[in-house]
């Protein structure tokens, strides 16, 4: 049952990342009383519009992490070159050990090993590597999914649904990327929904299961 998970890391290669993979999931969460770390690796200062200052997406992330009911003390967001992830592997499996030896997590979302994004594959492998002892999910970002097994889901409810809608538009430095779009994401969730006889769903990638 999702209600044992009771520290959980939600590993994001970018800001918003997390969210889009696994935003519902993260709302049900807290919603059950789980404890939320969010781990933001680039801020992708060089992708951003020249009129946005280069600290909107460390506030942007703040705020959408809030709505799905995370604290702003457990979101930690560095500043690693984007696209360039991979250049600092170690750096960033050192950050992820410590993080672990703090408050070790019994659920881990990442993105799945699947995703042919450059930065998102350096953070699945190196959250693999960090937490061995942890039952770890890929969330779904079918844009970098080449392919992606779906041996798991979450059952949500329309609230859920909404709370990734609205943590989303707080991403207004991003514009209109359809992939953010309150129809694309409703409509996901309800494909994925119909895989298991429910209104809606996400999906995730089963890396690593623990059974205690």
């Amino acid at each position: 049952m999702l209600s044992k998970y009771k520290n959980v890391y939600v590993l994001s290669p970018h800001t918003d990342d997390g969210e889009l993979g696994a935003g519902g999931t993260i709302a049900k969460l807290v919603e059950l009383g789980a404890n939320i770390y969010y781990f933001a690796f680039s801020t992708a200062q060089e992708s951003l519009p020249e009129e946005f200052p280069k600290d909107t997406l460390k506030k942007e992330v703040v705020s959408a992490t809030t709505k799905l009911g995370i604290p702003s003390k457990n979101v930690f967001v560095y500043n690693y070159q984007v696209r360039k992830l991979n250049y600092s592997r170690q750096e960033i499996l050192e950050n992820l050990m410590t993080h672990r030896k703090k408050l070790k997590p019994d659920l881990v979302l990442m993105p799945s090993l699947n995703d042919i994004h450059q930065d998102h594959a350096t953070i699945a492998q190196e959250g693999l590597r960090a937490f061995k002892s942890s039952t770890i999910l890929g969330y779904e970002l079918i844009w970098n999914n080449l392919t992606f097994n779906t041996t798991s889901f979450v059952n949500l409810d329309e609230k859920h649904i909404q709370q990734k809608c609205d943590a989303l538009k707080e991403y207004k430095s991003q514009g209109q990327k359809n992939y953010m779009s309150e129809d694309f994401i409703f409509s996901l969730a309800k494909t994925r929904g119909v895989q298991i006889g429910s209104r809606f769903a996400e999906s995730f990638e089963v890396i690593r299961w623990v059974i205690k």
